[in-house]
């Protein structure tokens, strides 16, 4: 990998720090190298104009479309005393 001339460089623990900005600078068009141990490992840039969409991806076979058309909801929470055993409340649910 040979990082773009003029990007800046930052350790992890630096990015950790600072994600916010570095996302953001990344979404004004500067890249940004990310190094491990001193050395560059990685990059954080902005999208390419020919990036892949989803609907390009599913279009690929990169991914498989999601089964559901609708939107998710939550099934309702289910009371459980404290102390319970999880494999005994699974079981009484499932019958």
């Amino acid at each position: 990998m040979t990082p773009e001339p003029g990007a800046p460089a930052v350790g992890i623990r630096e990015l950790r720090a600072g994600l916010t900005d570095a996302i953001r600078r990344a979404s004004a068009g500067q890249r940004t190298v990310i190094t491990t141990s001193g050395r560059p490992t990685a990059q954080l840039g902005p999208l390419d104009a020919d990036a892949p969409d989803l609907d390009r991806l599913i279009g690929a076979g990169a991914v498989i479309p999601p089964r559901r058309a609708t939107e998710f909801r939550a099934p309702a929470p289910v009371p459980v005393w404290a102390g319970s055993r999880i494999d005994q409340v699974l079981r009484e649910l499932r019958g």
